[in-house]
């Protein structure tokens, strides 16, 4: 029998090895950076690229970054879910940016889109669902937007819904990051645009963000520089 055929690195036919490649694309997704800010630090360290080039690198290998940070590091699955949602401005138009926080501060999945009602609410319950690969929650947590409950009701017919204004504050504290580097990319341009981005910042920020109930009492540094040395190709 033919020996298996190895699939070609997504790395071949570029200048740079992998890990100065992976190493400008964590760089850009962890510290609100530019890509001009990313190509200055690269050159303080003698490696000479354009910040186009860097640019490229992102579109291209930042979803393979948060591929392959998810298959290295699963989360833990828990039973609640936060769901909340925030409005973003691109080309004078509004969009709404769907979001779903664990009880643990971990964002299963987002996602971008031009409505706020009851089908945009199915749309986006179907997307997490299928990334947990069907694993229904116990209770799901939103405020008070209509769309909500029947969405749930359609989806979710098992789980428990509580609606509370003050209950929801886990998921939209989780939305300040993105506000930080959307105010640093001085805002986004196109829905897509914020989608790709933001697929890949979520996961980034799931491992190198850890928050404080995930980490051990006492060894909070120690916990954080463990997982933070454990990227990908770093």
């Amino acid at each position: 029998m033919p020996a298996s055929i190895a699939p070609p690195s997504p790395f071949r036919g570029y200048r740079f090895p992998p890990e100065i490649i992976c190493h400008a694309v964590w760089l850009y997704y962890r510290f609100a950076l530019s890509h001009r800010d990313v190509e200055e630090l690269l050159a303080e360290r003698g490696i000479q690229v354009s910040y186009e080039a860097i640019r490229l690198w992102c579109y291209k290998f930042g979803p393979l970054l948060s591929a392959e940070l998810r298959r290295r590091h699963p989360r833990r699955r828990g039973d609640k879910w936060f769901l909340d949602e925030v409005a973003l401005t691109m080309n004078k138009r509004r969009y709404w940016l769907w979001r779903a926080v664990d009880q643990d501060g971990t964002v299963p999945d987002i996602l971008v889109q031009g409505r706020r009602d009851q089908h945009a609410a199915e749309r986006f319950l179907c997307r997490v669902l299928d990334g947990e690969n069907g694993a229904q929650q116990r209770v799901v947590i939103t405020d008070k937007l209509a769309s909500y409950p029947p969405a749930l009701r359609r989806v979710l017919p098992t789980t428990e819904h509580r609606r509370h204004k003050r209950l929801n504050n886990r998921a939209e504290n989780s939305h300040r990051p993105v506000r930080k580097r959307e105010r640093a990319m001085q805002r986004f341009k196109s829905p897509e645009q914020a989608q790709h981005f933001l697929e890949t910042f979520s996961a980034v920020c799931n491992q190198f963000r850890p928050r404080r109930i995930c980490l051990q009492p006492r060894a909070t540094a120690r916990s954080c520089a463990t997982d933070s040395s454990s990227g990908v190709m770093l």
